[in-house]
């Protein structure tokens, strides 16, 4: 067998607290080969990233560290700074989750290249380091390194500070690869390449890659082997086909039934793991799975199980003394999750035109001019921010607007919500056109119709403001007597599954999900007509997230509700919508009901879109077509005269000379089927 480059044994991790000693990582064992990836796998708080901090050397000065670490042969633990510094960005090296914060915005990105190679090397000359940084840059696919290796991060789009970062750690051609959750904060597209430029950095060096995320569709993707992690331990450790075909640990199981899959057209209700991971203080010797696990026997509190083989497996572990009872998901014939009762709704009975319309858009515009000058600001030009976008939504119907960032979708809704006129189209709320309110009573009439959920439960909600008064606010804006804001406010948090008793509590005294749900209760406070949904589901953990779009369907049914629906996540919007619309920096590309947008995407662009998602299947993820996006997307300041996607186009590569020019030439228009499917390209 290969001497493994990383062999970690019993690793422990622990913090001082007030509320006493926190346990983040408590025994956690495993090897990385060399050329091989190993995915590392758990809800927030499971002890992933602890992990690899204590691997880097990186943790603070409290943490109390036991185990062992051996990299390359030498132990790590008990290393001083100064000897860890000479390891980390040479033959260990790290790729964080925020680029921004891992590049120092006072220098150039190959000023920071030449001294991640020159520390290490001090015989190298800054030519020959100059020459190599540029190099890097092109290998990780940034247009023009020999110019842009000279631009500050802050002139690098999300994105391509991710790609430095990337050719950074590659720079001293290292033998260990760590990334934390290195695509988190980035759109799909941008995902696919960072995804794709990680084999790449492990091909060029021949490094072991070790991969840190909660997305198992990304583990599918990249994984040869895996570690699911809960509550600071391992439960669950295999190869990534025999994982994700034969998993054993309730948990693993519950992660993969919360994801919804882009490749499944059927309209099943995810299954939420319910409840929250356990405090990893003072843990009691049991099973800490054991109160959110749906097949938890007496016996899983009598003490904790160990990370044992699986009977008749090869090199597969699990944490769980009922692991040998499960089958593909299933135990004695029965889901180990049941599934949830699909809801359903007399509207979805009706054809979508005898519906009444809750929503009509028509020839949206939205310009942002650019000045200059400190103090006389004059206009030089204008973002193209919304390009004429028309659509409707009929009752009890889901819109979903999807494509990457800066392509519009946000100030959209922004324009819906501000009630904006425009000047040669309209938008109506109900049948009420926006040009026809003057503000005062009529506005805050129409303003009960449409609310909005945003995409941060933390920042929408008032810190200082209890729940109940959260809850009540729109109550008391819309002048709802005081004797019925108490009751209304109680039937709400329980609508959204949340004890009314709680009422009296603090944002901060709930996780992430419960205050999501705080946010949806507010926003049906009014008993809108039309929801508003900008990326509520993208803050959140996989487990919660499924509970929450959950609630969304049911909502949705049990009141009758319309969501116009904004992510750039297409697993989520195949799921919860009925129409979807592919937005491409300011206008439609593609729209349609969503399974005939899925499953015969027309577009290129939503073709690349499709395929950047990461399923949670790895037999699939090998045969399945992957198209990463190479090019530079445009400006919307820039006057386009042809399609915007040219530049990025893989169709646009296979064309012919004279049909190349009329792309470069001639705005394609949507056409197809009106109202069922339509699409703007020349040649599809």
């Amino acid at each position: 067998m290969t001497t493994p480059v990383l062999s970690v044994r019993d690793l422990t991790v622990s913090f001082p607290s007030e509320a006493g000693r926190v346990d983040a990582v408590r025994g956690v064992s495993f090897d990385v080969a060399p050329g091989r990836t190993l995915g590392i796998v758990g809800e927030s708080g499971s002890g992933k990233s602890v992990t690899s901090l204590a691997v880097m050397g990186l943790l603070d000065e409290n943490a109390r560290i036991g185990g062992s670490v051996t990299f390359d042969g030498e132990e790590l633990l008990g290393k001083s700074d100064t000897q860890m510094s000479k390891i980390r960005g040479n033959g260990l090296a790290m790729i964080f989750q925020d680029p921004l914060t891992s590049l120092t915005p006072v220098f150039t990105v190959g000023d920071q290249i030449v001294e991640a190679l020159t520390i290490h090397n001090s015989r190298m000359s800054r030519r020959a380091a100059w020459d190599r940084a540029v190099e890097l840059l092109k290998l990780v696919g940034i247009p023009r390194p020999q110019e842009r290796v000279r631009s500050f991060p802050h002139e690098f789009s999300g994105g391509m500070r991710q790609r430095v970062v990337i050719a950074i750690a590659m720079a001293n051609n290292p033998k260990l690869i760590i990334a934390d959750e290195p695509t988190t904060a980035l759109d799909v597209t941008i995902q696919a390449q960072i995804l794709d430029l990680i084999g790449t950095a492990q091909r060029e060096t021949g490094a072991a890659v070790m991969m840190i995320t909660h997305d198992m569709g990304v583990v599918a993707n990249i994984a040869d082997d895996v570690i699911v992690m809960y509550a600071g331990r391992a439960i669950e450790q295999a190869g990534v086909d025999t994982l994700f075909a034969d998993t054993r640990m309730p948990y693993s199981i519950g992660l993969l039934g919360a994801i919804p899959r882009v490749d499944k057209a059927e309209k099943q209700p995810l299954v939420p793991i319910k409840g929250s991971p356990p405090l990893l203080v003072d843990l009691p010797d049991a099973c800490p799975f054991a109160a959110r696990c749906p097949i938890a026997v007496d016996a899983c509190l009598a003490a904790e199980p160990q990370l044992l083989a699986v009977e008749g497996a090869v090199d597969h572990r699990a944490a769980c003394i009922r692991a040998e009872e499960i089958r593909a998901g299933l135990i004695d014939g029965e889901p180990v999750y049941p599934i949830p009762e699909i809801p359903t709704s007399s509207l979805e009975q009706l054809p979508r035109e005898d519906r009444k319309p809750t929503l009509e858009v028509e020839n949206l515009t939205k310009t942002f001019p650019l000045t200059k000058g400190a103090f006389r600001k004059r206009k030089i030009g204008e973002v193209r921010a919304v390009k004429g976008v028309s659509f409707d939504i009929r009752e009890g119907e889901t819109m979903a607007i999807v494509g990457e960032s800066g392509s519009g979708k946000t100030t959209t809704l922004l324009q819906i919500m501000d009630f904006a006129p425009q000047a040669d189209g309209d938008i109506r709320i109900v049948g009420t056109s926006v040009t026809d309110i003057k503000g005062g009573r009529a506005e805050r009439q129409l303003r009960r119709d449409v609310q909005i959920v945003f995409q941060d439960p933390v920042g929408s909600l008032d810190p200082r403001m209890t729940v109940f008064d959260v809850i009540a606010e729109p109550l008391r804006t819309v002048a709802t007597p005081t004797a019925e804001i108490g009751p209304r406010v109680d039937e709400l948090m329980d609508l959204v599954g949340l004890d009314p008793a709680h009422s009296d509590r603090f944002p901060a005294a709930f996780s992430g999900g419960q205050r999501q749900r705080i946010g949806i209760a507010r926003a049906l406070a009014t008993n809108p007509r039309l929801v508003v949904l900008d990326e509520p589901v993208s803050a959140l953990d996989v487990s919660v997230q499924a509970g929450v779009i959950n609630l969304l369907d049911e909502l949705k049914v049990r009141l009758g509700l319309s969501y116009l629906f904004v992510a750039h996540d297409l697993s989520v919007v195949r799921h919860i919508a009925d129409r979807v619309a592919v937005m491409y920096l300011g206008g439609f590309v593609e729209h349609g009901d969503v399974d005939a947008v899925f499953d015969d995407p027309q577009h290129p662009y939503t073709r690349a879109l499709l395929s950047a998602i990461p399923i949670p299947d790895p037999v699939k993820e090998r045969t399945r077509e992957h198209i990463v996006l190479t090019g530079d997307l445009p400006s919307p300041t820039d006057e386009i005269s042809g399609c915007p996607f040219v530049t990025r186009c893989p169709l646009y590569q296979t064309l012919d000379p004279e049909q190349q020019i009329r792309c470069e030439s001639e705005v394609p228009l949507l056409t197809g089927r009106p109202g069922v499917h339509v699409n703007a390209c020349h040649y599809r």
